[in-house]
């Protein structure tokens, strides 16, 4: 008598794990749908936290909206381990900072965000500007 080994299970198995690893793939947004970026937009304010992490860094700006209010930017940024390459760290920035940024505006005005493109730190002269995925 032959032994009849399933497979079913593997299988399935062997789809979830798959499916599992695509994951990434579709959770990163894609950036035209989040930010207008066809627009740039110049903020000058005060840097109240800068987030080096993956798979996106995050630069937080007290600075002035359209109105002159004073709002809180989210500025993102690329992966750490992508402006490690830069020479940038979670040292580059730092909390009183002054910057001036440069970016892709949120499709949604009222978030406050920024897709970076540039920014500089007139009191030294530190500059970056570029692109990430």
């Amino acid at each position: 008598m032959k032994k009849f080994r399933h497979h079913g299970a593997s299988a399935v198995l062997v789809g979830v794990l798959g499916a599992a690893a695509g994951v990434p793939a579709f959770a990163h947004h894609s950036f035209p749908a989040t930010y207008q970026v066809d627009k740039m937009v110049t903020i000058e304010g005060t840097v109240v936290e800068f987030l080096f992490r993956n798979p996106h860094s995050f630069v937080h700006v007290l600075a002035p909206d359209e109105n002159g209010k004073m709002v809180m930017w989210a500025v993102e940024w690329g992966a750490g381990s992508t402006l490690s390459g830069a020479a940038i760290d979670r040292n580059t920035l730092r909390p009183g900072d002054k910057v001036v940024v440069t970016g892709n505006p949120a499709r949604d005005a009222a978030s406050h965000r920024l897709r970076m493109r540039a920014i500089e730190r007139p009191s030294d002269g530190w500059k970056w500007n570029g692109t990430f995925g």
